[in-house]
């Protein structure tokens, strides 16, 4: 099966074109070796990509026919990646967190608009 099709059928993109994206960007390898989408994957595969800032490592357990349902995935591989790789994700996502808080920096155009009403409103009233 294709490297495309395969990373499809176990869910790990939403879209067959948005796997041969990533090989068309060198982001997938198959056994350390840099993989087109019409690579061929077999059975004891490694396959390493990198996906919303994280490195998954997979290993070809099987086959799959079709697309398969989120229960069965494990059946046709097994997910290698460590855990500190999620950790370092959730490191990043607090420190965007810390450097910029929601609601400060630079107005929005909503912000400006209230703020010019409750000016005319002030205004209004000392008239």
């Amino acid at each position: 099966m294709r490297v495309d099709k395969y990373l499809w059928c176990v869910r790990y993109y939403k879209t067959r074109n948005m796997v041969t994206e990533a090989c068309r960007k060198n982001q997938i390898t198959v056994n350390g070796q840099v993989a087109k989408a019409s690579r061929e994957v077999f059975p004891t595969d490694k396959i390493t990509f990198r996906k919303d800032q994280i490195t998954y490592e997979i290993t070809v357990l099987d086959i799959p026919g079709n697309r398969v349902g989120a229960k069965l995935v494990d059946m046709y591989r097994k997910d290698d990646t460590p855990p500190e790789t999620f950790a370092h994700l959730e490191l990043l996502k607090l420190s965007k967190e810390h450097y910029r808080k929601t609601g400060t920096g630079r107005p929005t155009k909503k912000d400006r608009r209230d703020l010019e009403d409750f000016e005319f409103d002030i205004e209004e009233d000392e008239n």
